[in-house]
């Protein structure tokens, strides 16, 4: 490795190669056993002679920061005499953020933030006094799951086919498929914009040619790209109520008013929509977090809503393609005729989070100015991820992986759920739901239950699950649990739930 050294202004050389190199051992930048430029070569890129660094290589291994091998150079010492924090960058001082991004930023005091991801396990905390919200995320150096493992949102990485993935990623990768120069499209690679527009319609029915897709890094980014596209700071947007907290975050960040809208068990309450927003949010296919399908009549009244007060509609549909009862409804997408909405798609609970793929269809009126933000934000994807995921729909290989995980997951629902009307009874009510991964179970009336205090006990136990007012805006938030199944393995759940029924047992009043 180049290691930079300077040498303007006045004084010994050698004692500043000696300093500068020194401290690099020191903070970390040279690594143990990590190689150092010849003297020579050091000297050449340096403009002094080999003398002047020679001096302070022999000086820095008389004190046992690097040691010499014959016929293989200069190395730092495996263990280094002392060691000083890592370098890090200037404080910043009176440099401050806006104050959304103050609030929404993790604290690293407290460990409390806005906007921690679901499905990691945060804790919903309540001001007393101002009933405002954060969550705690969990803790940073915990990497290895609990023994049972119910966060929500977490697919199985082990049903995965990582050799497929493997086989086909290293196919695009050959050189001769990576020669071309220059930047890619940012609407995405086009074999997948086809392969998707295909997939997408047949199994989900949904309206587009390739002409209609935009490739996306996850939905996030999608919702990201129409709120720059269409929000100005102070527009009023709805979301669902409970709902998805890093959509809300998200809209807010880019100046919007959010609102929460009531969700009931046809899902989004259409008559309670303010008539001044913008854009709203919802999950039509499987609501997030409660699992109930908005009916087809609720859907029409949305989207008769949408035309007549000239809003968007954006639709996420996360993790319909796990469907375990009942026939699918039509997505808004396909029963829109006005062009009022915007389908956004993902990869990350059908195949892996880390792959970052997702898409979004949009009406052809928005698209230029979706793609012209998504170049102005990171330009593009990685072209060869997206050619192999290409591949992988065309070759029907995506078709064959649904339908051996929807078997996996719909046997371990089927546990979560036999285990809810037996253990639970009388506490908890689950609420319906024919798709995803994760069931939710309100607290039964007459019980008094705190959903914060079951998930910080169950956490103490070995069991990760989060309660539903980690989803919920309003004060007071609805109280229940949101049990997912994607991360735990079958043998792992009746155990899993018999102690978490233990805590909700030992935790409710009549």
């Amino acid at each position: 490795m180049d290691v930079h050294v300077t040498l303007t202004g006045r004084g010994d050389l050698s004692a500043r190669i000696y300093r500068q190199l020194r401290e690099a051992v020191l903070d970390g930048r040279l690594r143990p056993g990590e190689r150092l430029p010849p003297t020579r070569e050091l000297a050449r890129r340096l403009k002094v002679s080999r003398n002047t660094v020679s001096i302070a290589y022999d000086r820095l291994t008389a004190e046992g920061f690097l040691v010499g091998r014959v016929g293989a150079g200069t190395f730092v010492c495996d263990e280094p005499p002392g060691r000083t924090l890592p370098r890090s960058a200037p404080a910043g001082g009176d440099v401050r953020p806006r104050a959304f991004w103050r609030s929404a930023a993790p604290d690293p005091r407290t460990g409390t933030a806005a906007l921690p991801e679901p499905g990691n396990g945060a804790v919903l905390l309540r001001d007393p006094q101002t009933g405002a919200a954060t969550l705690r995320e969990p803790d940073a150096g915990a990497a290895v799951p609990p023994p049972y493992d119910f966060r929500v949102g977490v697919p199985d990485p082990e049903l995965f086919p990582l050799e497929t993935w493997r086989r086909l990623l290293a196919r695009e990768l050959r050189a001769a498929l990576v020669r071309p120069a220059g930047y890619a499209d940012p609407a995405g690679h086009p074999g997948l914009r086809e392969a998707i527009a295909r997939y997408a319609g047949v199994s989900r029915s949904v309206r587009a040619g390739a002409a209609d897709v935009l490739v996306t890094a996850g939905a996030q980014q999608a919702l990201d790209l129409v709120g720059r596209v269409l929000i100005e700071p102070g527009d009023l947007v709805a979301v669902e109520e409970p709902g998805y907290p890093p959509a809300r975050t998200l809209l807010r960040s880019l100046g919007a008013r959010v609102t929460g809208v009531p969700v009931d068990a046809e899902g989004l309450v259409v008559s309670a929509l303010p008539d001044a927003a913008r854009l709203v949010y919802v999950t039509p296919s499987h609501q997030f977090p409660l699992g109930t399908p908005m009916s087809l009549t609720r859907r029409a009244a949305l989207l008769k809503w949408a035309v007549r007060r000239g809003a968007v509609v954006v639709e996420d549909d996360y993790d319909s393609e796990f469907r375990f009862e009942d026939r699918p409804l039509e997505p808004l997408q396909s029963l829109d005729r006005d062009g009022h909405v915007v389908y956004v798609g993902s990869f990350s609970k059908t195949l892996l989070p880390a792959l970052r793929l997702g898409f979004l269809v949009a009406p052809a009126s928005l698209l230029p100015a979706l793609r012209a933000a998504r170049m102005l934000t990171d330009r593009h994807g990685e072209p060869s991820a997206q050619a192999a995921l290409a591949r992988f729909l065309d070759e029907g290989l995506m078709g064959r992986h649904i339908r051996r995980a929807t078997r996996e997951y719909a046997a371990r629902r089927e546990r979560v759920a036999a285990a809810l009307r037996r253990d639970f009874a009388g506490l908890l009510d689950p609420v319906p739901s024919a798709a995803g991964l994760h069931l939710c179970a309100r607290v039964s009336s007459g019980v008094r239950l705190d959903p914060g205090e079951v998930v910080s006990r169950a956490r103490t136990a070995g069991v990760a699950v989060e309660a539903l007012a980690a989803y919920c805006a309003e004060t007071p938030a609805q109280a229940g649990l949101v049990i997912g199944y994607g991360a735990i393995t079958p043998e792992r759940i009746a155990p899993g739930m018999r102690r978490l029924a233990e805590i909700v047992r030992a935790s409710a009043r009549g």
